[in-house]
């Protein structure tokens, strides 16, 4: 008797029989024992199954082929098979193969209504940091209780709130592009590989920079073991050269923006990469990103001194003063020194172009009468002169490190020192401040590791 050739398949995404509904739900928790660890079927019993025979069907046709196998018989070998889209291990960070498109709860389930729903940064943030906190597993054949598939594009997909669960092929289409300059917390950091989607390819929200020389970020993903948020590397531990950034179509203005959360964003190819936000963005009562990279960029200019606390969202006398100071220093006076950022002053600070605030004993104008801090000074409160957020960040190498890492030490806050510390700023640096930080109650970007004025001072208080 002629044993009945094997053919290889996978279960056809078009049809509902119960047999391609049975594999598509198995098919990503199958063993790797049998046909080399993806399902294999017989051609009739595939047709059993169109036919409206169960699962049973198959197993029974499967075993029948192979109680002729062993009257003599040998079974063709199946033939190797390569998929179309991700569905295999990369070999490179991170490793994260993913499904194709499918409606929420899979295959099986019901697209979404409205595709693409608007919604604002903080409740993409929200939604993102919700699986971080529940720990959700990766596991590209699975589906988490909301509906969307547990791997990289499944958890940007759920931060976006879309009707359905994209991959790296296609969740471009929900986005504008935006350059690297004008990230903002929920946008999208994307790599695909079109020539080999199985390679490489990955997506994460963008949560924020760790600082103003914007060499690392706060990412939210879907990676293995599970959804993580972490300080990352722009653009990404591997392939950083091929991520591109985007921001979410629907997204909705947020009360306190001025009106430049709106989500269309500046195509990279516009002559408007300055980056300026805008008059609105600045003054009483504003609340927003562009205030928190305004103070750090002028921290980094040497006005860190008139922040007792932050940078941070919300508009302050602070920001005002560090402004003012920055404006005096390039001599301007009268109405272009009055605190406020303009195009002008924003250019300045974002190119790197002018003067740097001076000492406060050096005669800085508006400068208040402190010790300067790069000399170690002392407060009337016996608190080290804070020496500015310049001093802790990547490849950062001065005393400050070393003073700061000891004090940690002494404080009990040591942990994940390896050795040191040492005058070179490292990542056991950043962990052991962030872990001071969260003893202090404080969360998100006021936890980022990296110490300000605030943490400086509360960590040096006798």
């Amino acid at each position: 008797m002629t044993a009945p050739a094997f053919e290889e398949f996978d279960p056809e995404s078009d049809c509902d029989c119960p047999g391609c509904t049975h594999w598509r739900r198995v098919l990503p928790h199958s063993g790797t024992a049998g046909f080399g660890g993806h399902p294999a079927a017989l051609a009739p019993a595939h047709a059993l199954a169109r036919a409206g025979r169960t699962p049973m069907a198959l197993a029974l046709a499967a075993a029948t082929g192979t109680v002729l196998g062993a009257a003599g018989a040998v079974p063709a070998v199946a033939a190797a098979h390569a998929p179309q889209r991700p569905g295999a291990s990369a070999a490179d960070d991170p490793g994260t193969p993913q499904g194709g498109t499918a409606p929420l709860h899979g295959p099986g389930g019901v697209p979404a209504k409205v595709k693409a729903p608007q919604t604002t940064r903080a409740e993409i943030i929200d939604r993102a940091r919700e699986w971080v906190v529940a720990q959700v597993p990766y596991d590209m054949g699975a589906y988490w209780s909301d509906g969307y598939r547990q791997d990289c594009s499944g958890f940007v997909s759920m931060a976006w709130n879309l009707g359905g669960n994209e991959w790296t092929g296609s969740l471009d289409k929900y986005g504008v592009r935006v350059a690297k300059g004008e990230l903002q917390p929920g946008d999208m950091l994307l790599f695909h590989n079109p020539s080999d989607p199985e390679k490489g390819s990955h997506v994460v929200i963008f949560g924020g920079w760790t600082d103003y020389t914007q060499s690392h970020y706060i990412a939210y993903e879907l990676t293995r073991p599970r959804a993580r948020r972490q300080a990352t590397p722009y653009a990404y531990w591997s392939n950083s050269d091929r991520y591109l950034g985007y921001r979410y179509k629907g997204l909705k203005p947020e009360q306190g923006t001025g009106g430049t959360g709106t989500g269309t964003g500046t195509p990279v190819t516009s002559p408007a990469t300055t980056g300026y936000p805008g008059a609105a963005a600045f003054g009483p009562g504003a609340d927003n990103a562009h205030v928190t990279r305004l103070g750090r960029m002028l921290v980094a200019r040497g006005a860190g001194r008139f922040y007792s606390s932050g940078p941070g969202p919300r508009w302050s006398e602070a920001d005002r003063r560090a402004t003012r100071a920055f404006q005096q220093a390039q001599g301007w006076t009268g109405a272009d020194a009055d605190g406020l950022p303009g195009p002008t002053t924003w250019s300045y600070l974002v190119h790197g172009k002018g003067r740097d605030v001076r000492a406060a004993s050096a005669g800085g104008p508006g400068s208040p009468a402190k010790p300067k801090p790069q000399d170690g000074g002392v407060t009337s409160h016996g608190v080290p002169g804070y020496p500015g957020r310049a001093a802790f960040r990547p490849g950062a190498d001065n005393d400050h490190v070393t003073r700061l890492g000891r004090q940690l030490v002494r404080k009990g806050f040591g942990t994940y020192y390896t050795r040191g510390p040492g005058p070179r700023w490292g990542e056991g640096d950043r962990r052991n401040v962030e872990a001071f930080q969260r003893a202090q109650g404080w969360r998100g970007g006021a936890a980022d590791g990296y110490p300000g004025p605030e943490t400086w001072r509360r960590l040096f208080t006798p």
